[in-house]
């Protein structure tokens, strides 16, 4: 057996930072060797950011991934970590004279590299192209076809990139064959609920076939409206867990592993896959053994957050990197006294610091005290800013001038209020916070350019039912020491808000109940025919209401047009009103004529 001390550096990258990119590169490798290890990974396209989308097909940003990726190897050996071997994701494309039928020369790769002594050792790229879901690599990438095999410390490691894991066949298949001690996987896995059970059962199923250790790091941060969870961790041959990383934050996992040493003679040449095409196992050496210098470091096995927590934790980070990494310093957001604008005051508090979110109270004649008095409560628990800007004198100004009834009426008032929020957020630079959820997504129970109005969404894909879910989660979290929550004195949403009905407050008495079905019927409906494409006759064999089902049907597509210009907001689910769900907004189809 041999010994390898393993470091997976869990980081956060900027998508076209490739300077601050490569500062995250080398600081964690100098972490890394300062521990000991002999070989540090980074996540998928880690110089570049993830996903780069049509930046791929731009030469410009090609070659400037490639000019990176030389400079840091250089600067790596500069600052003297020239001797650890590192592997990092970035952006490439096939030369000239690696041109295949199909595959054209000067197409992007997804690809991944090991730097060593100053140089670029070897590189590869992704096999398996996801074409599905958030993902359209097959539009902007071509394939790899290479399986490299580095000899590290007197072990062999194999290298694949992330989807190269979720599919059969492709290196990961040919692996065993390579007789690699450790098969190291560098991926961008964004999050959805329940993906982290999902992902230590491949890790351990993709162990046990290529018959070695696996080593899975991850990126972590947030990326428009996908979050990357990190969670990265180790399976031994047998898949039992080995090492594992905290979810949603920066961290540097070290392991110590005993792996089989590595062959006398390596295995190398063309192998056939099992998905039929051919991978090429390119095998290097970058040092010989030698005896630990260290202490045994005890293994990292972070318990995994429990459903809700995780969900809050995606949502803290994608709402505090989309503010961050657009160049934003605060954020800004009306805070009506009901249940979904609370909780995305809450997300930006815990995302931010209080001291950065800012609140406007917008009363108009059919807000009830009630809903005053409960914002006000909630902004002096948080320590929030807020100032009250009352509409009534506003709306009666347009009604003086327009001849406006019924809905069209109701819609104004919104749409004033969303025209005070941008105004400030033009005077001030605060970056707008929407407070729709998915129910109200799904259904078009919003107004265009009023309460749908802003830069981020927060909320946007949790149904009404998890709204008040996280929200009664939230407040129980006071005085735990979860690293993505403000430690709050006391619970930071008054119950007031939580088991308030739920009103607009544009027309005397309102309820949401006068206009949708009780949400706890409605949200299992939305799931199936949203999430899960269930039809109309689908839907009513699963035991929903005909006549429902087709009311809510009609509903949801008749809002396509709303939710296409609805602002990016944080991906939970396996499908959320984004990239995972592409619909015509000019379309005849219904399920229901």
């Amino acid at each position: 057996m041999a010994q390898l001390r393993i470091a997976l550096a869990q980081v956060n990258p900027t998508v076209g930072d490739l300077e601050g990119n490569a500062d995250l590169i080398v600081d964690r490798t100098r972490r890394a060797a300062d521990a000991g290890a002999h070989l540090v990974a980074f996540p998928e396209m880690a110089l570049t950011g993830y996903p780069v989308e049509d930046l791929a097909l731009r030469s410009s940003f090609v070659e400037a991934s490639q000019r990176a990726l030389e400079r840091t190897a250089r600067r790596l050996a500069d600052e003297g970590l020239g001797d650890i071997p590192v592997v990092t994701g970035y952006l490439d494309r096939r030369p000239v004279s690696q041109a295949r039928a199909g595959m054209p020369a000067g197409s992007p790769l997804d690809a991944a590299a090991w730097l060593h002594r100053g140089e670029v050792l070897i590189r590869s790229a992704k096999h398996h192209l996801p074409n599905y879901g958030v993902f359209d690599e097959y539009r902007i990438f071509v394939r790899g076809d290479t399986l490299p095999v580095i000899r590290v410390n007197g072990v062999d490691v194999a290298t694949v990139i992330c989807e190269d894991l979720w599919q059969d066949g492709g290196p990961v298949s040919v692996t065993s064959t390579a007789d690699a001690g450790l098969l190291l996987a560098i991926n961008a896995s964004p999050y959805e609920r329940n993906k982290d059970d999902v992902r230590l059962e491949l890790c351990a199923d993709r162990a046990r076939e290529a018959g070695c250790a696996l080593a899975y790091v991850n990126m972590v941060g947030g990326q428009d409206e996908l979050v990357f969870d990190g969670d990265s961790l180790i399976v031994g041959a047998d898949g039992a867990p080995l090492a594992r990383a905290p979810q949603f934050v920066e961290h540097l996992l070290l392991a110590d592993l005993d792996l089989p040493a590595a062959a006398l003679e390596p295995v190398t040449g063309p192998v056939n896959a099992l998905d039929g095409t051919t991978i090429t196992i390119d095998h290097r050496v970058v040092g010989e053994s030698v005896p630990p210098r260290y202490r045994p470091n005890p293994h990292t096995a972070v318990t995994p957050l429990d459903d809700l927590a995780e969900v809050y934790g995606a949502l803290v980070l994608g709402t505090r990197d989309y503010t961050r990494k657009n160049g934003f310093r605060s954020v800004l957001l009306g805070l009506s006294g009901g249940i979904d604008s609370a909780l995305v005051a809450t997300i930006a508090a815990d995302a931010l610091g209080p001291q950065d979110v800012h609140v406007v109270l917008l009363p108009s004649r059919y807000s009830t005290e009630g809903s005053v008095t409960d914002a006000e409560e909630l902004v002096k628990r948080q320590g929030l800013h807020s100032r009250i800007v009352p509409i009534r004198g506003m709306v009666d100004a347009f009604e003086a001038e327009l001849d406006l009834h019924g809905l069209a009426d109701e819609n104004l008032q919104a749409r004033i209020r969303a025209t005070i929020w941008m105004g400030l957020s033009n005077e001030h630079g605060h970056l707008v916070l929407t407070g729709g959820n998915k129910s109200e997504l799904a259904t078009g129970y919003s107004t265009l350019y009023g309460d749908s109005a802003g830069g981020f969404g927060p909320i946007k894909d949790l149904t009404k039912t998890m709204v008040w879910a996280l929200a009664r989660w939230r407040n129980t979290q006071t005085g735990t020491s979860l690293p993505f929550l403000h430690p709050f004195e006391q619970e930071p949403i008054p119950e007031a808000i939580i088991v308030k009905e739920p009103s607009a407050e544009l027309r005397p008495d309102q309820k949401d109940r006068d206009t949708l079905p009780p949400y706890d019927v409605l949200d299992p409906l939305l799931v199936d025919y949203v999430e899960r494409d269930m039809g109309r006759d689908a839907l009513i064999a699963a035991g929903h209401d005909t006549a429902l089902v087709e009311r809510v049907i009609r509903l949801v597509d008749l809002a396509e047009y709303k939710r296409r210009q609805y602002p990016p907001g944080p991906k939970i689910t396996a499908k959320n009103f984004g990239r995972d769900r592409r619909l015509p907004i000019t379309n005849r189809w219904r399920e229901v004529l």
